[in-house]
């Protein structure tokens, strides 16, 4: 299992819910925090939360629906002068519901690629070489398992998108100890999931962080998060290093 001892990690959507639960495990384990939200104030304050646990924090902002928003956030963390060794791509949007789902309007679709497709894989593409370079990474994108909702068209094909990308550079890595993988949260009461949804957001843990922690050298896997609810990180790791790919 990754030691994340003074490891550096980017968590996107950091600042509430599944991305700050996320956080909060990597920070309670001794890794340091890039913590990125959609504002300076709220990143500033969960940086400064997340510190209690003796670590070291860097907190950046974007605004996913402007690309070039999301490179002064690269540059800002390249300017900072760390290295980056895991990527919690976990920022994401369902923008709508829409009953009649035959009225469903290019916007949606516009924004769910801005926000759940192309600014997490600027952000893979970003960090990947440098990865590479160093002989060490772990990229974890969270997906949905949303299917046969044509209602949610927008957010479902977006994440489909982010699918089928991580699990094509999936299989270039095959074999080294840079790894990109996909995890599903599941239906969780969170701001994206609503009041309604089945699951705490604590259920998410360990699972949507597995994918930082296994160290057997396979790639474009997809993790269940809710299979590993309850059990230990190393637990959850002998059980994802057990596990067949589905695809």
């Amino acid at each position: 299992m990754v030691d994340l001892t003074g490891k550096w990690a980017l968590v996107t959507g950091a600042a509430r819910g599944i991305g700050r639960l996320a956080a909060d495990f990597l920070a309670g384990r001794g890794c340091n925090i890039i913590v990125q939200s959609r504002t300076p104030e709220a990143s500033e304050k969960t940086a400064e939360e997340l510190k209690r646990s003796g670590i070291s924090t860097l907190a950046v902002s974007a605004e996913f629906t402007d690309m070039a928003s999301v490179r002064q956030m690269l540059q800002s963390i390249d300017d900072a002068g760390m290295d980056v060794d895991i990527v919690l791509n976990n920022a994401g949007m369902q923008v709508a519901y829409r009953t009649q789902y035959c009225e469903t309007p290019v916007e949606d679709y516009e924004k769910s690629f801005l926000i759940n497709t192309i600014a997490p894989m600027m952000i893979c593409y970003h960090f990947l070489p440098k990865m590479q370079a160093r002989g060490f990474g772990r990229i974890v994108n969270t997906t949905s398992g949303i299917r046969l909702e044509p209602e949610q068209a927008g957010y479902s094909a977006s994440k489909a998108a982010l699918d089928k990308v991580t699990i094509d550079i999936g299989s270039r890595l095959q074999g080294s100890n840079v790894l990109i993988n996909l995890t599903d949260p599941g239906w969780c009461r969170t701001d994206l999931g609503g009041p309604h949804a089945p699951n705490a957001p604590q259920s998410a843990l360990p699972g949507v962080i597995v994918g930082a922690l296994v160290d057997d050298g396979r790639s474009g896997r997809f993790f269940n998060a809710g299979l590993f609810y309850g059990m230990t990180p190393e637990e959850a790791v002998r059980k994802a290093e057990s596990m067949e790919s589905p695809y």
